[in-house]
């Protein structure tokens, strides 16, 4: 192994040049939380005790990768390893899927008693908790949730939205730190309906109803967000991007917020160009960072042009610390712990990164009319020597350096993930 130390200050020496503090992105870097989602530990299976465990709603997992987590105890074990290796403020995501009890307790009934144990276990590992509630994968999910015209599935289903604010405020109580709840539906329709409106009024009225009876709650932050199509929802989405910005940018409520996915959009969008125009009117934003591969297909997170991109822009806007950032992918076809890994140290990376450029310098350059060496710029710092920041930073934060990691990670699956059945 080369010497991190000097590695770090050869870049230091490099980034001081251009009057980069690398220390103070470091820490920055460091102190932004990430909220890291459970599901990626189990295929996205939850802890509901119920006869019926398979996916709907267009939520699809592809591999069956040996070890995967069968209960709470063993989900908290695989993500107490990921985290070691994982440097900076974490976060846990959980959905109410994921919920503890003796006896099967339905979607409109979970209460904060049957998230004791993340609670109690977060207390105790110093991390937050988010949370979303599960429109998914549920006899009343079939055809559709908050936007359902039978008015029973839809009081159900805000019953559900009602229930996992109150869940988020107690997390928030425990735990000291606010709770971000994201609410997506998979509501939809296969060909292009006659009426496009009637189930957004309906599912309007829903956020309205959940919203207004948690109205005394504190400490939670709301997002709504929007996909372009899912499977068996190919042709109308309900919740459309323009149907989820219109309600976060109506609401007048401090706490509901749009959440923007990596992978709801076209091929041809990208999430890094949508933060500044949303920025000129918003205060904060749900950033969900996944990894598309033609589709909304939740690949782990990769430190590619999109990723990099994405955090680039919150750093040059002075966002960072408004965006609340959670990671989405479920990939079971390799070891899920490394997927957990890979995509959490690629996304803390990729905010490194972007940290550790001349940012002042370069809107300097722009606001001077001096285009060609704002580009010089730009380019000059993809090839910057960042790695040997990164690789000092988890040195200093015992997270393993370059891929030190993998090996204890292989020796934790031979030993316990391999003996699951």
């Amino acid at each position: 192994m080369y010497d991190v130390k000097q590695g770090y200050e050869a870049a230091k020496a490099y980034y001081a040049q251009f009057g980069v503090d690398v220390d103070e992105a470091i820490k920055v870097a460091n102190e932004t939380p990430i909220s890291m989602h459970c599901w990626q530990g189990d295929d996205v299976a939850g802890l509901e005790k119920k006869e019926d465990t398979s996916l709907t709603g267009g939520i699809q997992t592809t591999g069956n990768y040996p070890g995967k987590a069968r209960n709470g105890e063993e989900l908290r074990a695989d993500l107490e390893v990921a985290m070691k290796y994982i440097p900076g403020e974490i976060k846990v995501n959980l959905h109410a899927s994921y919920l503890e009890a003796d006896t099967f307790v339905d979607r409109n009934e979970v209460a904060p008693e049957h998230f004791k144990k993340w609670a109690d276990w977060a207390v105790e590992k110093g991390v937050g908790l988010d949370f979303n509630p599960t429109y998914f994968s549920h006899p009343l999910s079939e055809k559709a949730t908050l936007s359902s015209a039978d008015e029973e599935i839809r009081k159900f289903w805000i019953q559900h939205g009602i229930n996992c604010r109150r869940i988020g405020q107690y997390f928030y109580e425990r735990t000291g730190k606010t709770c971000v709840i994201n609410h997506w539906t998979p509501d939809g329709d296969k060909e292009f309906p006659i009426d496009t409106v009637g189930p957004r009024l309906r599912m309007k009225d829903s956020y309205d109803q959940i919203f207004e009876a948690t109205k005394d709650v504190v400490g939670v932050m709301d997002g709504i967000e929007s996909k372009v199509f899912g499977i068996g929802a190919e042709s109308y989405t309900v919740g459309s991007h323009e149907f989820s910005m219109a309600y976060a940018l109506n609401a007048r409520k401090d706490n509901i917020i749009m959440t923007l996915d990596t992978g709801h959009f076209h091929p041809t969008e990208v999430v890094s160009a949508k933060l500044g125009a949303l920025y000129a009117f918003v205060d904060h934003i749900l950033l969900h960072v996944s990894r598309p591969v033609r589709w909304d297909s939740d690949h782990v997170v990769s430190f590619d042009d999109e990723t990099r991109a994405i955090m680039e822009e919150l750093v040059r806007l002075n966002r960072l610390q408004d965006t609340y950032i959670a990671t989405d992918f479920f990939d079971a076809s390799i070891n899920r712990i490394c997927a957990w890994t890979i995509g959490l140290r690629n996304t803390r990376k990729a905010m490194l990164a972007a940290l550790l450029q001349p940012v002042d310098k370069m809107k300097e350059l722009e606001a001077t009319g001096d285009v060609s060496a704002r580009l010089a710029f730009k380019e000059e710092f993809k090839a910057a020597p960042f790695s040997l920041v990164w690789d000092y930073y988890c040195a200093q934060q015992n997270a393993g350096v370059s891929l030190d990691w993998l090996e204890e990670v292989k020796a934790y699956e031979a030993e316990i993930l391999k003996v699951r059945s």
